[in-house]
């Protein structure tokens, strides 16, 4: 397999980007909470929402987001983070970039809810995509891990189904514990575990300590360009592998819209083959492997956010 080239380029925690107000004002063009003491500096910053760039959005979600800019900055209404937040999060939800970046912001600085700098990584990179400037420049901001799950808001309302007795038959009795922990983090990176447990039975047939003869090393084949890219320092440690997998899969899943035979082909051979080809690419080894998985996984189509392609400041070819 292999990973997009490049690369977050600066290595700034954000944490230390969100102090200076001066920043702040210049890169969000909203104004927190201490800033937003007058009405008029209240109602300044509910325009700047208002005006930020986004895509074609349905009036719905327009209101939302003019609601929770209302929330969030106490005008006209008693200031209400949470539900500020529950707001930005159902807009970012329905792919809206604004919403993506709000929500991202307010996690970034512990507004609504507790402070989360991966999670609002992964949000200004869905942004981004959407070519939201200040998401831009706050991607490049962040180190923070890109394998970071989204916010429990932007996961499904229902979780996937877990794997029939029939499909789980082909898997070996060493993928029990391997099978449950990826029950437990692929719903957190909007994935179906079926999915997950299809890609770890043909790359590494459940053997934590694989080694390829590219380097691709795990449970899920992990090239070093890929562990380093989604920050796995031990691309032998179950969870972290499975973690770095995972969130390539999203990546691939919003860069193919879900086509899972594509996102197949691409973890094989790499993207840019499958772009190279227009689909699938004529390799023997990568025509099989989408066969196999085919076996496995009987979805043509995965659902996948808007935006995900994004995530972790990669970019298409």
């Amino acid at each position: 397999m292999s990973a997009p080239s490049s690369r977050i380029s600066r290595p700034t925690r954000l944490r230390a980007a969100l102090r200076p107000a001066a920043l702040l004002a210049g890169l969000l063009g909203l104004v927190s909470s201490a800033a937003a003491g007058t009405p008029s500096e209240a109602a300044a910053a509910v325009a700047a929402t208002a005006a930020a760039p986004r895509s074609a959005a349905p009036a719905a979600v327009a209101e939302l987001l003019a609601t929770a800019a209302r929330l969030e900055h106490g005008e006209g209404v008693p200031r209400d983070m949470p539900q500020a937040l529950a707001l930005y999060c159902r807009a970012a939800r329905q792919g809206d970039p604004q919403g993506q970046y709000a929500l991202g912001w307010m996690l970034a600085n512990g507004r609504g809810a507790a402070r989360d700098d991966g999670a609002a990584a992964q949000l200004f990179g869905m942004a981004a995509a959407q070519g939201h400037p200040q998401a831009q420049a706050m991607l490049h901001m962040t180190n923070a891990s890109l394998s970071t799950p989204l916010p429990a808001c932007m996961l499904p309302d229902t979780p996937f189904a877990p794997m029939p007795p029939e499909q789980a038959a082909p898997y070996p009795q060493a993928s029990k514990q391997i099978g449950a922990l990826v029950d437990l983090l692929a719903p957190q990176f909007d994935i179906d575990p079926k999915l997950a447990m299809a890609i770890i039975a043909i790359e590494s047939g459940f053997n934590t300590r694989a080694v390829s003869p590219k380097n691709a090393q795990g449970l899920m084949q992990l090239i070093p360009e890929t562990a380093e890219r989604f920050r796995v320092k031990d691309a032998f440690d179950a969870e972290q592998n499975i973690r770095g997998g995972l969130a390539y899969l999203r990546w691939l899943l919003g860069y193919f819209r879900g086509d899972v035979q594509l996102v197949a082909a691409a973890y094989n051979a790499g993207e840019k083959a499958v772009d190279r080809y227009k689909g699938v690419p004529p390799y023997a080894e990568t025509q099989e492997y989408v066969k196999r998985l085919a076996r496995l996984y009987k979805h043509a189509l995965h659902p996948y956010p808007a935006g995900a392609a994004a995530t972790g400041a990669l970019k298409k070819p």
